[in-house]
């Protein structure tokens, strides 16, 4: 079984349509900030990304939309593994209504594991991810 690590999100008056709901796009920035959050968790904050020219570009991003909070609604984000290749990773996301099993909407993104060829901003390479990472994310690194 994947494991699956969680964060909360309160969805703020800006993440909002005219109709008070959740304004789609607002899901694809949750994705992100998981994503960002779950490397933090494994050993890889921003600082060190930063410090070590590191980067996990987004490849390709789907969402899939359920059902819709609204302003203040607090909202659960699961996200888990579900690949790892030699350089790339494909995640998964939940959005559940905190403290209700209610599904909100699904979503998927792929990435690559990179290191900017001679500093932000220059040509991104791929690299394999460290062991360290994959055992931090619940995998053993490949034979």
């Amino acid at each position: 079984m994947a494991r699956i690590f969680q964060e909360s999100r309160v969805v703020a008056w800006g993440e909002c349509d005219p109709a008070g709901i959740i304004f789609y796009p607002t899901y694809y920035h949750w994705m992100d900030a998981a994503a960002g959050s779950l490397l933090a968790r494994c050993g890889w904050p921003a600082q060190r990304m930063r410090d070590e020219h590191l980067a996990m570009p987004l490849v390709d991003s789907q969402c899939a939309f359920v059902s819709s909070p609204t302003f203040g609604d607090t909202c659960e984000v699961r996200v888990s593994v579900a690949r790892l290749g030699r350089s790339s990773f494909g995640l998964q996301y939940e959005f559940f209504l905190q403290g209700q099993d209610k599904l909100l909407a699904r979503g998927s993104e792929s990435r690559v594991w990179c290191r900017y060829q001679a500093g932000p901003g220059s040509p991104l390479r791929s690299l394999p991810m460290p062991a360290e990472l994959r055992a931090a994310l619940g995998e053993a690194p490949p034979a």
